[in-house]
């Protein structure tokens, strides 16, 4: 066993270590097993279907839909969300498609605009919601579904700034109290190579862990130019992935699996992180980085060297190196195969994994555990990872070492606008610059 698996005493991360435990052992059982984690797949006759909405129904939402639908029975999909009517209809079609009597979508269940989610949360019909908006508005959204009784689908990050993590906190510890299962989008917890890798560290496969690498560094990514007659906000909204109100920024927005998948690994977050990056060929309005690089230290002096970066032409990479005093386990990304090899380089275990399996089980997880009245709770541990990549972020856009302590306690930090409106004008954008970018 790892020295260093409990290790880190704070409440938030072992809160984090406790639901591995209850929920992670159980989870990689059912997986490895290929059954139902909690139940029969097929739904009692004299049950009624769960009935699903899905709020943000881009490629992201409408995918975790399809995943739900295809790998449940006893659910249906009744309504949908987005802030535009067409992007509704263009998902109810085209689920109804695929899956014929799984989904029931007529016209006065579909709802656009910003609070299109709140039609979705007052239809007393709706068991579950989807989330899959811009990162952004999640903590925000969650908590208002936790307050609603409804059950939960999250995609990550679960947050963009310190002021979202205090609002996951509380809808965590608030969908404990009422019974309301939240599952969010961290499909490596879900697929076996890293369900057994993860097992297999905490078997001291490798010895103690000493540090750690990881990398999620891809080609460029997508940019919406701006239209006319729209309002700034529209233009963000359409754009979101551009703008650190929405995003986060790449460290936040796509390396938050790789994020997620070490502090799994370490037991829990870092303590601190020292940083930098910069700024290429982003278009002038982004306000991205293109790429950063941290060091995290987590306790008992364990580095994680993360980086991630977004430019084409340059070569990808993509995946986690844990370090330990007897060997090295290799945990790609995607649907690649782990590897631990000895210090002659030795490969003494293997294991493969499939990410589409993984983003159907974390579905099937969800509705198996309402149906069995045990429902998870996982939001606070995807909180944990979300924040761990807002922390290093801070810590590259400003040039100061950023700790735990401030980012879960001291920092101001509140990204998202008030009393947002479609048609509001937005500040001129403007990306981090070190030195000049205060640590707030």
């Amino acid at each position: 066993m790892n020295k260093f698996t409990q290790f880190n005493n704070r409440p938030e991360t072992s809160h984090g270590r406790r639901d591995f435990l209850k929920v992670g052992s159980a989870v990689a059982g059912a997986a490895l097993a290929g059954v139902a984690t909690a139940r029969s797949a097929e739904a009692k006759e004299d049950e009624r279907p769960l009935k699903l909405g899905l709020v943000g129904c881009g490629g992201r939402g409408t995918g975790a839909a399809n995943d739900s639908l295809t790998i449940n029975e006893g659910v249906q999909l009744v309504a949908v969300a987005d802030i535009q009517m067409g992007k509704c209809q263009s998902a109810a079609k085209g689920l109804a498609n695929r899956h014929k009597a799984k989904v029931d979508v007529p016209a006065e269940r579909m709802y656009d605009g910003l609070d299109g989610y709140k039609k979705i949360l007052d239809d007393k019909e709706v068991d579950v919601v989807l989330f899959a908006t811009p990162p952004g508005f999640r903590p925000y959204h969650v908590s208002d579904a936790v307050a609603a009784g409804k059950h939960i689908f999250s995609e990550k990050p679960v947050l963009v700034d310190p002021a979202g993590y205090r609002v996951c906190v509380k809808a965590h510890e608030a969908a404990e109290a009422n019974g309301t299962a939240i599952v969010t989008g961290t499909q490596y917890r879900r697929q076996t190579n890293y369900i057994e890798a993860v097992q297999q560290i905490r078997d001291g496969a490798i010895g103690d862990i000493v540090s750690a690498t990881t990398r999620y560094c891809s080609g460029g990514i997508w940019y919406r130019g701006r239209s006319k007659d729209v309002s700034d906000t529209q233009y963000q909204l359409n754009n979101w992935m551009h703008f650190i109100w929405l995003s986060g920024d790449q460290i936040c927005e796509q390396a938050i699996h790789n994020i997620d998948a070490i502090n799994w690994v370490m037991g829990g977050a870092p303590e601190t992180a020292y940083g930098s990056g910069g700024r290429f060929r982003r278009p002038a309005d982004s306000e991205m980085w293109d790429s950063m690089c941290i060091d995290f230290k987590y306790p008992g002096d364990r580095l994680l060297s993360f980086m991630c970066r977004q430019l084409g032409g340059t070569k990808g990479a993509n995946g986690n190196f844990i370090y330990g005093t007897e060997g090295t386990c290799h945990i790609p990304a995607m649907s690649g195969t782990s590897t631990i090899t000895d210090h002659k380089g030795q490969t003494t275990w293997s294991a493969k994994g499939s990410i589409g399996d993984a983003y159907k089980q974390e579905h099937k997880d969800l509705i198996d555990s309402i149906r069995s009245g045990k429902p998870i709770v996982e939001l606070r541990q995807t909180a944990e990872s979300s924040l761990t990549a807002v922390m290093g972020r801070l810590a590259a856009y400003t040039g100061q070492e950023v700790t735990w302590d401030f980012v879960t306690s001291k920092s101001t930090l509140d990204t998202m606008p008030k009393n947002l409106a479609i048609d509001d004008s937005r500040p001129e954008p403007s990306f981090a610059v070190p030195g000049v970018t205060k640590l707030v």
